[in-house]
């Protein structure tokens, strides 16, 4: 008996031999891929994230201008050097009513060494000034004076303001909050980072395992394919059920065409995220378990509330506050600045008789600066920084009530993952047992192709719900590690990030 093929038949022949040709070259492509575990990502995501070299700069700026704030704390030596002036004036005495001119020429240099104090916000000042200098005047009707002599001057000064702040201890105190909340950023990024990447590895594992899924309901239907054929071939079936057959096939081989342009996707994405080239092929490895983590919720609040880099840099902030209310507090204030020098002026035509006779020359000066009458623009600065401190304050005490309620939410979640967990891996097994009793039937010809390809799809489905309940339980624990700073798996702190050097 010769059976005629049905025009859809050659259609969906020919349909079916163009997928599978594409679908070669596909896994032709995948030889060659460069393994890549998840810890590999993020090793290269930390060396490639813009917001991670953003933090970075930042840590480098501070670092450089905390630096320079306690190279200024050091003794400062400079000299100053005037190695020849000249001038020649006429000039006019109203005293004696005489026209005059005079001559001079010097040379001088001033070596001084300066010492801030930090402790009151003071100065003292060590300082030498040796001149030469060529005077001569000449008057009409009283003749010429002419003197040649070397000077030196070697005095000690000591600056201190009185009934103020001390603005060099502020100015190195936020340096050292920001070079800290720096870091602190540093720390955040890296954590939200590992968050973002974890997230679209596992994006990418899932359309590898769709794709393995689907490669594996290719080889049963082609089986099945072959099986059918055999049969219609003989008789036994109807020819029906190898149009049916050879459709699920095509579908099929179409599936593994669309999983594959999936994973090309999701891995251009991944890969543009971590920073590596577009060309570069991957494979990602891990090892997809779960085994019940155990949790205490009293300690994790507790852990966060101390650990949370949130939490310090709110505290920064606050204590930025209270700088910020020192200099208001300041403005039109009360204060005084005293001025003492000490030192010793000797002069003589021959160098090395400078200080035969000395002279002293000490001197003390105090000036006050005494506020009369502001309109009141003091009190109002002071109450306005108030208020934004009462502010301040008040964000920390909410951000510490959402954090707790954020770290409750995600334990909950945590504790309910198990058991979907161990429900996805039953309903897996009881699919493979339901797909592997209904192929007897289908192979017995009791059970339609149509019906076999509903079972085969509920399978595959099972299995990437299972995949999902892992992944969803591994980013719940990563949730938690990160809203509470501690590591539940490996039951240990995670200590802060630190820039690499």
């Amino acid at each position: 008996m010769i059976m005629k093929k049905h025009p859809a038949f050659s259609f969906l022949r020919f349909l079916s031999f163009g997928v599978f040709g594409l679908c070669c070259c596909f896994n032709f492509s995948l030889i060659g891929q460069t393994p890549l575990t998840l810890q590999g990502a993020l090793d290269i995501a930390e060396s490639g994230s813009p917001n991670i070299q953003r933090s970075l700069l930042n840590i480098e700026q501070y670092q450089h201008s905390l630096r320079a704030e306690r190279a200024s704390l050091k003794s400062r030596f400079s000299l100053t050097l005037n190695p020849f002036n000249f001038s020649n004036t006429r000039r006019f005495d109203n005293q004696f009513s005489q026209w005059f001119t005079n001559e001079e020429t010097s040379s001088s240099g001033t070596f001084q060494v300066e010492q801030p104090i930090l402790r009151t916000d003071g100065s003292i000042g060590l300082f030498n000034t040796l001149s030469w200098r060529s005077n001569k005047t000449e008057i009409a009707n009283f003749g010429e004076n002419e003197n040649k002599a070397f000077y030196n001057n070697l005095y000690l000064v000591l600056n201190q303001p009185l009934f103020t702040y001390n603005r060099r201890r502020m100015a190195l105190d936020e340096l050292e909050l920001n070079y800290e909340n720096a870091n602190l950023d540093y720390s955040i990024q890296r954590l939200t980072l590992e968050k973002t990447i974890t997230s679209q590895f596992f994006d990418v594992y899932l359309a590898q395992l769709n794709l393995d899924i689907s490669q594996e309901e290719l080889e049963n239907t082609t089986k099945n394919f072959e099986i059918v054929k055999n049969k219609v071939e003989a008789g036994l079936l109807a020819q029906e059920e190898l149009y049916q057959a050879e459709l699920n096939f095509a579908n099929a081989q179409l599936s593994v065409q669309d999983n594959e342009l999936g994973l090309a996707n999701a891995e251009e994405l991944f890969k543009r995220e971590i920073g590596m080239n577009l060309n570069e092929d991957i494979q990602l490895i891990t090892e997809l378990d779960a085994e019940e983590v155990l949790i205490d919720l009293e300690r994790a609040v507790e852990y966060a509330l101390e650990s949370r880099m949130e939490l310090k840099q709110r505290q920064i902030s606050i204590d930025r506050s209270l700088f910020e209310m020192e200099r208001v507090k300041s403005m039109n204030e009360f204060r005084a600045d005293v001025q003492l020098t000490l030192g010793i002026f000797g002069d003589n035509e021959n160098f090395g008789k400078v200080y035969n006779s000395p002279t002293s020359n000490p001197a003390v000066g105090l000036s006050v600066n005494i506020p009369i009458w502001d309109w009141g623009e003091r009190n109002a600065r002071i109450q306005a920084q108030e208020v934004s401190m009462k502010s301040q304050k008040l964000d920390l005490e909410q951000d510490k009530i959402q954090m707790r309620m954020d770290i409750r939410r995600a334990y909950r979640s945590v504790q309910t993952q198990m058991p979907r967990i161990a429900i996805a891996r039953k309903n897996v097994e009881n699919a493979e047992r339901t797909y592997d009793i209904n192929l007897e039937r289908y192979i017995n010809g009791d059970l339609s192709g149509i019906d076999l390809n509903q079972f085969q799809t509920q399978l595959s489905s099972k299995k990437i719900e299972l995949a999902r309940s892992l992944i969803n339980y591994k980013t719940q624990l990563l949730d938690l590690k990160i809203l509470t700073l501690y590591d539940w798996e490996k039951q240990e702190p995670v200590s802060p990030a630190l820039p690499r050097k």
